[in-house]
């Protein structure tokens, strides 16, 4: 049973799924070079349409990940598709569909959905996986990212991304008055709500490990604050006042700590910060400008930024202050380092040659590879399942948000009612 807040639950057992130990049809997403999955996605059956819309959204999710190629419907020979019968699979594998969905989408006597699915494997022609989930009818968009999900995961063992939100600075407006509104939407660009009014300026939201609070920073009157909101239901509250600081706090893994970057007599230093008690701890003490702090997912480590060599580099230390040591050494400028949720790699943005780039480095520096470069990037934030990350790029106009997976080959533009910016990626939800 699996409870999402929304009445929704999940049974695989119901459906009879058959998971042979070695499934046939898979996606190494290690290679390098990976070639879209051909998969069939027909419309599941229901009574008003909502099967085939369900589909879209499916259809999109796993599109946009570059690691699957939906078949166009209109090649489609069995339409007589039912998820209670084994599909004809030689009618698939002739159109080179090498996994298939079917599915049913029915309402409940009392006013839920139930949808319904199985994932098959046309050529060894089992199944691969089947699930059932109940909702109420207003959360359709989520049951097929959730659907998305479970497909990503069985045919490539990496947890999906896709039942996610991203909270961002929503932007309007002439560049010299500039509205900045907190907003939230689900990870395709779809169900946008505002946090925040506009009457302040906002920067920098960051998503707590609870998924339900971020914090951000304000300029209500010119000094800025940091504040701490619960999503669900608006209650909002001041963490503190920090002159001087210039990006919102980062929480820790578990939430109970926040670490960030205060400014004093021209100098920054880094600080962790007790959300219980307020205590803070200070954890550099340089005369340089130490920024852009980041935990790694044990809580163990916190990269960061310095300029304390001359440029900004990438640091890392243990949480606690100590061990600080540079792990970047390219030509040009790093910024912004964020640890990945899987602990095996830091992206960044880098300044160089008059370009902003996107990377990513390892934890002790090798390995650095640049995913995208463009006139004016930044902002790195990362998918829960650490195979994806989202930033913000200005091409003159005002900056917009994109997508772009650790091959550097799939950026996706994700749409936003208007200019976006400071995007921030939230763990998966549940």
């Amino acid at each position: 049973m699996r409870t999402l807040g929304l009445a929704l639950a999940a049974t695989a057992a119901c459906l009879g799924a058959s998971l042979p130990a070695h499934a046939k049809v898979e996606i190494n997403v290690n290679q390098g070079n990976v070639q879209p999955l051909p998969i069939a996605l027909p419309a599941f059956q229901s009574r008003d349409g909502l099967g085939a819309k369900l589909m879209e959204v499916v259809a999109a999710d796993l599109k946009r990940s570059g690691l699957f190629a939906p078949i166009n419907p209109t090649a489609f020979i069995q339409k007589d598709l039912s998820p209670d019968a084994t599909p004809r699979f030689q009618d698939w594998t002739v159109i080179n569909a090498q996994a298939l969905v079917s599915g049913r989408v029915t309402p409940e006597a009392d006013g839920r959905l139930r949808v319904e699915f199985r994932l098959w494997d046309t050529y060894a022609g089992t199944q691969l996986d089947g699930q059932q989930f109940y909702a109420s009818p207003d959360n359709w968009r989520r049951i097929a990212h959730i659907i998305a999900d479970a497909i990503y995961e069985r045919l490539t063992g990496e947890k999906g991304y896709f039942d996610t939100r991203i909270v961002f600075v929503d932007e309007t407006g002439s560049k010299d008055k500039r509205r900045k509104r907190l907003a939230i939407m689900d990870q395709d660009g779809a169900n946008v709500r505002y946090l925040t009014e506009g009457g302040d300026l906002v920067l920098t939201p960051r998503f707590s490990p609870n998924r339900q609070e971020i914090t951000y920073m304000s300029f209500g009157k010119g000094e800025p604050r940091v504040y701490l909101l619960q999503l669900e239901t608006g209650q909002r509250e001041v963490v503190g006042n920090f002159p001087g600081m210039t990006f919102a706090p980062r929480f820790s893994p578990d939430g109970q700590k926040v670490v960030m970057s205060l400014q004093q007599e021209g100098n920054a230093n880094l600080y962790a910060m007790d959300l219980r008690s307020r205590a803070t701890t200070r954890l550099t003490s340089t005369n340089a400008i130490d920024t852009s702090p980041s935990y790694s997912p044990d809580s163990s480590k916190i990269v960061f930024e310095s300029d304390r060599g001359g440029r900004p580099q990438i640091y890392t230390m243990n949480a606690d202050g100590s061990g600080q040591q540079r792990i970047s050494f390219g030509q040009g400028s790093y910024n912004t380092p964020v640890w990945s949720p899987r602990g095996d790699l830091i992206a960044f943005t880098k300044q160089s040659g008059g370009q902003f780039q996107i990377g990513v480095m390892k934890p002790d520096g090798s390995g650095e590879r640049i995913l995208t470069s463009s006139f004016h990037a930044e902002g790195p934030t990362w998918a829960p399942n650490g195979r994806v990350i989202m930033f913000f790029r200005d091409q003159g106009g005002g900056p917009q948000l994109f997508s772009i997976d650790l091959t550097g080959r799939n950026e996706q533009r994700v749409a936003t009612p208007n200019f976006a910016s400071d995007p921030a990626w939230s763990p998966a939800l549940e």
